[in-house]
Formats: structure tokens, C-alpha cells, sequence
């Protein structure tokens, strides 16, 4: 077939010829990922190599530019398949670890959404995973619509129930004392206090964790898993140990440091979101004109609002609420909207400029330390 002849149809079937060849490709890098997992597990070699990805990526870039592809292209192509290789490895380290092997979990809560996270989680590490809930739970898991019923001989009990109600279930186990390790995944700390203290006291193996991310999160690399020291070494050890096999970042610090930096990781970041959406919703601007005068900052806020205005509203009002220093991030906000409202009505350059400048700053020096730290 020569170049003047070929029709639109023969260069289709060439280009689904290719993609086919693509995905083969993907799944023969997909199987030496399960065998480099391996290796690494019997070598005991880390399952994250920053430098060896930076030296890939490099060198990826460059063949990109001598064959004419965008450099951009090819990364961005090769750091999705270098997350799906890590993902493999990551999942495959967890099932090797096995901690869970004839052991019980109880997950109080599992039919929700990071509910049925820690019940996939768990039972990938071998536990033979109970759920209490009376939402229909994950396919194949036993459940029970009250985890009064269940013997509570467990050796990890999980609560991933509403805020509003994980403080008295919280209180009602440590009437049961449960002899297992027993922990909530909350966003916030605060208004559990009564029920985590009342565990210790009765003497039960408690601590708290907060997954800094969403049920929907397969690789743990680049993630935070936080710790709520609570005074039981050994509860905090155990829970901890679970996460051992990923590559999450974990954090242990104390309760009240906990709350007062999610006012502002979470409580701040939600009530900015927040605001921007509703100033846009009041501004009597039709959201298709909006996109039509859209620019690269106002889509980056806009998709980040979007997701935000997806998620609970009855979630979202907890964490703004329930905090004990919810007050001090949201009070923080409206000084600074005041500050720059203040600089531009008044015409003052200097103090607008400034505040940019100090951001700036603030900002370089958070890079830089998340630089160090990868």
C-alpha cells in the first residue's frame, strides 16, 4: 500500500494496531512491576526510588525530543505508569506482610465509604474482616447490622462512623473493654475526647488515626497517615504497623496539635473553597459566560472548588464546627480578605504588594521542605 492510496480507515486500523500494542506493552511493564516488587521485598530494598525516577524521567524527556515528541508528553506518560508501577508494588508488599493472618478486624461503620477502604485494606493484609453497620457492606465480608451483637474479640476494632455518633460508640466500648486495639479514623480529634479518654481509663489498647486522604486513594506513596498519641504505646505501635508495608508518610502528635493544624489544613483550605463557589454563585455571573472568560488560575480553583462542593455538606460543617480551633483558621481568613479588600479600596500598592511577596516566601519555604524531605 503506498502513501497515496491509503484511506482514512487504513490509517484508523493502524492507529488501533498501535493502541493495542500500547496496552500490551502496559501489561508486560505491569507483570516485571509484580516481579520488581519481589525482588525489592527479598532484598529488602525500599519500594520508592526518588532518584532512580528522576534519572528515568530525564532520560525519557530526552528521547522524547530526539524522536520530535513533547518532552511534557512523554513525562507526564511515564510518571502515570511509574504511579501504576508503584501502586502494583505497594499493594503487592501489603498482601506479602500478611500481619493479618489469622486475626480478626472489626470495622464499625464498613459499609461507608473509607469504611469500606479499611475493610479492603484490612483484609488484603489477611484479616478475616468483620463489618458492623446497617448499610449493606462490602460483597463477601460478614456483617451485623449492631456491633453490640459480635463477641468483640477482635484483635483491631476500627470505627469509621459519623463524627456525631463515633464519641458515644466510643464511650459504649469502654464499658465493654475490648481486649483488641481499638481506633477511630475522624477527621477531627475534638469531639471525640470524652470517648478515646474513657477507653484509656478503663485500660483498653486505644489510639486514633486520621488518613489524609479519600476512600477512593490506591497508592499511599506521597500520603499522609496521622497518629494520635494517646498514651498506649503499644495500641499506637500496632496501628501503626498496619501501614508499614505502604509507602504512606505517617505523623504521631498529640490531640490538640492535631485539631489546631487540621483548622487549617482542612477547616481553612474547605472554608476558602467554600467561598469561592458561593461568591460565584451570588455574583449574578452565568457560569457559562464564566467559562467562556476562563484563564489557567481561575480553572485550577474552579476544579478544586468543584470537588469540595461534591463532597458532604454534613461532613464539611463538622469539621468547620466541631473543632475546638475551627474559630482561629476561620478568623484567619477574614482578616486576610479584609486585609486585601482594605489595600485595593484604599489604593494601596505597597501593602498589596507585600502581602504577595510574604506568600510568596511562605510558600518557597514549604517547597523547599517537601523537597528535603522527598
Amino acid at each position: 500500500m503506498t502513501r497515496e492510496n491509503v484511506t482514512l480507515d487504513d490509517l484508523r486500523q493502524r492507529v488501533t494496531d498501535i493502541d493495542r500494542q500500547l496496552i500490551s506493552l502496559v501489561a508486560e511493564r505491569k507483570a516485571v512491576s509484580e516481579e520488581v516488587a519481589r525482588v525489592k521485598r527479598a532484598t529488602g530494598t525500599p519500594t520508592r526510588d526518588y532518584e532512580r525516577e528522576r534519572d528515568v524521567i530525564l532520560g525519557v524527556r530526552a528521547m522524547a525530543l530526539e524522536r520530535g515528541v513533547s518532552p511534557e508528553l512523554a513525562e507526564q506518560l511515564l510518571r502515570l505508569l511509574i504511579r501504576s508501577s508503584l501502586t502494583t508494588q505497594e499493594q503487592a508488599s501489603v498482601v506479602a506482610r500478611g500481619v493479618g493472618t489469622g486475626r480478626r478486624a472489626l470495622v464499625i461503620g464498613g459499609a461507608g465509604k473509607m469504611g469500606g477502604w479499611f475493610v479492603s485494606f484490612l483484609g488484603s493484609q489477611g484479616f478475616s474482616v468483620e463489618v458492623a453497620d446497617t448499610g449493606a457492606g462490602p460483597a463477601g465480608v460478614h456483617r451485623v447490622e449492631d456491633w453490640r451483637t459480635t463477641d468483640l474479640k477482635h484483635d483491631f476494632i476500627v470505627l469509621a462512623t459519623p463524627l456525631g455518633v463515633t464519641d458515644a460508640i466510643l464511650r459504649d466500648l469502654a464499658l465493654r473493654r475490648p481486649p483488641g486495639v481499638i481506633f477511630d479514623v475522624g477527621s477531627l480529634k475534638s469531639p471525640l475526647r470524652a470517648g478515646l479518654l474513657a477507653l484509656k481509663s478503663h485500660g483498653c489498647q486505644v489510639t486514633s488515626v486520621h488518613p489524609m486522604f479519600g476512600p477512593d486513594t490506591e497508592l499511599l506513596s506521597g500520603r499522609h497517615v496521622v497518629f494520635v498519641d494517646l498514651g498506649h504505646e503499644a495500641a499506637l505501635a500496632s496501628a501503626r504497623e498496619l501501614f508499614a508495608p505502604t509507602m504512606a508518610e505517617q505523623v504521631v502528635m498529640s490531640l490538640d496539635d492535631h485539631d489546631r493544624l487540621i483548622a487549617y489544613v482542612l477547616g481553612l483550605s474547605h472554608a476558602l473553597n467554600i467561598a469561592f463557589f458561593t461568591a460565584l454563585a451570588e455574583s449574578g455571573e452565568a457560569a457559562p459566560k464564566l467559562a467562556r472568560m476562563s484563564s489557567t488560575t481561575f480553572d485550577s480553583q474552579l476544579d478544586v472548588a468543584s470537588r469540595v462542593a461534591q463532597e458532604s455538606p454534613e461532613l464539611y460543617y463538622e469539621i468547620q464546627s466541631l473543632n475546638d480551633y475551627g474559630a482561629e483558621s476561620l478568623e484567619a481568613l477574614s482578616k486576610a480578605v479584609e486585609r486585601i479588600r482594605t489595600a485595593v479600596l484604599t489604593q494601596d500598592a505597597a501593602t498589596f504588594v507585600a502581602l504577595m511577596r510574604r506568600g510568596r516566601d511562605y510558600l518557597e519555604d514549604r517547597r523547599n521542605v517537601a523537597e528535603r524531605r522527598a
